[in-house]
């Protein structure tokens, strides 16, 4: 289903570019995706993809431009965090709390978005991705019910709802339960540990002598499909 270059973004052979959307899916996520977002415009909402297929360089500039403070480092709470403050290993676990280790995201299978309501908030509104728009008095506090509902039927989770040591819940991540599934099973820590072997990853050598720890906190540990 997966080879070890497309489980780690080192390759974009399971993903092509679908322009309707605006994004880049695995080719068996296609299909169920549009039927969701036709459901969801039936319910008075615009199903919008922000993010979907992300390669290992692009998630290595992501991983890079934190560890040096380039980009907005957040704690557990979604409070931004100073990076002067912070030592090696503690500015290693700001990063994997948002982002995932290059090779480890699973942007790279092509089977998980990234989605908002772009029919609830104004053309200028940028979107934040936080917990706090899916909820209370939140843009897409209607999205979220909706996809509790009904995106099961099209084969989609969210695999971080929950308060976990590892990846804070991101309701407005979806998963494409019956590819990420076999994917997540396929991407075993030697896998990993090949792909970030000679990486230009920031911070290298903590990340290799604790990857075992990594792997288990913030790849394996997610909350699994609704049965």
């Amino acid at each position: 289903m997966f080879n070890s270059l497309e489980l780690t973004g080192r390759a974009s052979t399971h993903v092509r570019e679908v322009p309707e959307l605006g994004c880049t899916l695995h080719v068996e996520v296609i299909e169920q995706l549009f039927a969701m977002q036709a459901a969801a415009r039936d319910a008075g909402m615009e199903l919008a993809i922000v993010s979907s297929f992300r390669d290992f360089e692009r998630q290595l500039a992501i991983w890079n431009a934190k560890y040096q403070g380039a980009r907005q480092l957040l704690d557990r709470d979604g409070r931004p965090l100073a990076h002067t403050s912070l030592d090696e290993p503690h500015l290693i676990e700001a990063i994997l709390t948002w982002s995932a280790l290059p090779g480890a995201s699973r942007h790279h299978w092509g089977t998980d978005v990234d989605v908002i309501d772009r029919a609830a908030i104004a053309r200028d509104y940028q979107p934040q991705l936080v917990p706090a728009e899916f909820a209370g008095s939140g843009p897409f506090r209607r999205l979220d019910a909706w996809l509790v509902a009904n995106m099961p039927r099209f084969g989609f989770f969210r695999p971080y709802t929950s308060p976990r040591p590892g990846v804070q819940p991101e309701p407005w991540h979806l998963s494409f339960a019956p590819l990420a599934g076999p994917a997540l099973e396929a991407l075993t820590l030697e896998v990993l540990g090949t792909a970030l072997h000679d990486s230009r990853m920031l911070g290298s050598e903590v990340v290799r002598a604790r990857l075992p720890e990594i792997y288990a906190r913030y790849v394996t540990d997610i909350d699994p499909p609704a049965r």
